[in-house]
């Protein structure tokens, strides 16, 4: 069964400044009554002193919890409240702002950091009993544009040749509130949904193709190394449905880095290569064709010698020799007759 979404909630809170004034206000005046009240119970006025003593005690209690409710918002940043458990509001604007003070700023990074450095400080006070300070890890979710780096990972291809591939996600995010109470933790999250993806996207495509025949239909046929583009687009569509309830937009997938592995590393080297090595030589057969058939063309239309069947066929296999050999043809001058 699917979780319900929460739906976001936009806080208009009140100005901090006016907020700050009076707070700095009441407990100047809680000061003066505590004050007044120690005095007048000095000099014999109990009922009204303690009335006084009362009344600043009472109003450090209250503008002390007032003031927790003043909260600072970042530039492209938002804190999403929680009042008793139940989702009170999002805040976006950025500014010095008063919300009611019993909400509390709920961040799943926030939280994560913080069990992470109570473990750290465990281990710390195990090993050489020094604790180490729990991180101040800011309760806000950043709405800035972030990078994933998806580091390399080794996943098979369509072919089942195994490859290393690496990629990096450019995103950030949209629905704050989506982001702390649809998942657990977002980064987390994210992370684990790109290795899927990236996975699943490069068993997809070959990494490369071996195709002699340029005109063939399988050469225009995607592959990893040849439609990177493409492919990281395809990517990055998958990726966003998967991570679209958690309120979070993909800006762009890039791979980085794409090889084959070191078990195959240099079989593939050496099939690309004689690969090379045909394609390099059937042009030069090509060539040396056309151009053995343009100079008999040539010879026989001027009349300038004429060759029987035999010496045509001398001739060729002698063109063809020179012009498909590896070195430098080495010719022998006939100084006498032609035959």
């Amino acid at each position: 069964m699917k979780q319900a979404i929460v739906q976001e909630k936009i806080l208009r809170p009140l100005n901090g400044f006016v907020m700050l004034a009076i707070v700095v206000l009441g407990f100047i005046i809680s000061t003066v009554a505590f004050v007044f009240g120690i005095i007048y119970m000095e000099i014999g006025l109990s009922a009204s002193g303690t009335l006084m003593f009362m009344a600043g005690m009472v109003g450090w209690a209250l503008f002390g919890t007032v003031s927790a409710g003043l909260k600072i918002i970042r530039p492209n940043e938002a804190r999403v409240f929680t009042l008793f458990g139940d989702y009170y509001g999002t805040v976006k604007v950025p500014g010095f702002h008063f919300v009611n003070p019993f909400c509390i700023s709920f961040s799943p990074t926030y939280n994560a950091a913080k069990e992470d450095a109570k473990q750290k400080a465990k281990e710390a006070a195990k090993q050489g009993g020094t604790s180490l300070s729990l991180a101040t890890a800011p309760k806000s979710v950043s709405l800035k544009t972030q990078t994933l780096d998806n580091k390399r990972q080794k996943v098979n291809d369509i072919l089942g040749n195994p490859i290393i591939i690496g990629a990096i996600v450019i995103w950030h995010v949209e629905n704050p509130t989506r982001a702390v109470f649809s998942v657990e933790n977002y980064h987390e999250y994210l992370g684990i949904q790109t290795d899927s993806t990236i996975r699943n996207a490069a068993r997809l495509y070959p990494y490369d193709t071996f195709c002699e025949d340029e005109s063939d239909a399988s050469v225009k046929e995607r592959t990893l190394r040849g439609s990177a583009l493409e492919i990281a687009d395809t990517m990055k569509d998958e990726l966003q449905k998967r991570v679209e309830d958690a309120g979070l937009v993909i800006e762009e997938v890039r791979i980085t880095h794409l090889a084959y592995a070191e078990e195959i590393a240099a079989a593939m080297l050496q099939r690309q290569q004689a690969e090379a090595i045909i394609a390099a030589r059937k042009k030069i057969v090509d060539g040396a064709v056309g151009m053995v058939k343009m100079a008999i063309d040539k010879l026989g239309e001027d009349d300038i010698v004429i060759l029987d069947e035999e010496r045509k066929a001398a001739m060729v296999s002698n063109l063809l020799v020179v012009l498909c050999g590896n070195r430098d043809a080495q010719p022998i001058v006939n100084s006498g007759s032609i035959y």
